[in-house]
């Protein structure tokens, strides 16, 4: 589950990865998974509390890097769900559990900012990007990391 980064450049927006490393044959993961495998994968915090489910993974078309992941919770049958943009590099792939761990707890994501199918944050706009990564406490994923 690689981001894809020129040859020589640090992958520091590569989601983590635990779990047996015990590989089955239906696929070429962990290390590099089809984005679509990954959607609908539930999200838990450290605790084991869920969290909701990733809608979307939203890819930096001109970088070639993966943005942020959307994160659905709540809501019935569609309606009322919040969406929240997480940055890539905040969430670990559990692949004996397979779903995602994000270090926040259920409180601090509720007051997270957040969107409604509706409307869609852009990353484009380096404040509100910007402002996600420093939430859940992540480099800029566009920045090159510090020396």
């Amino acid at each position: 589950m690689a981001s894809i980064n020129p040859p020589g450049t640090p992958s520091t927006q590569q989601a983590g990865i635990v779990g047996s490393g015990i590989e089955d044959s239906s696929g070429p993961g962990p290390e590099v998974m089809a984005a679509s495998t990954l959607e609908g994968d539930d999200v838990v915090n450290r605790a084991g509390e869920d969290l909701g489910n990733i809608k979307e993974i939203m890819i930096d078309v001109q970088s070639g890097r993966v943005a942020y992941a959307v994160l659905s919770t709540g809501g019935f049958l569609g309606l009322g769900r919040k969406l929240f943009a997480i940055p890539w590099g905040a969430l670990t792939l559990d692949t004996d559990r397979k779903c995602f761990i994000l270090d926040v707890d259920a409180e601090r994501l509720r007051n997270a900012p957040g969107f409604d199918k509706d409307h869609w944050p852009t990353m484009a706009d380096p404040t509100w990007a910007s402002e996600i990564h420093a939430y859940y406490g992540q480099r800029n994923y566009w920045q090159s990391p510090s020396p």
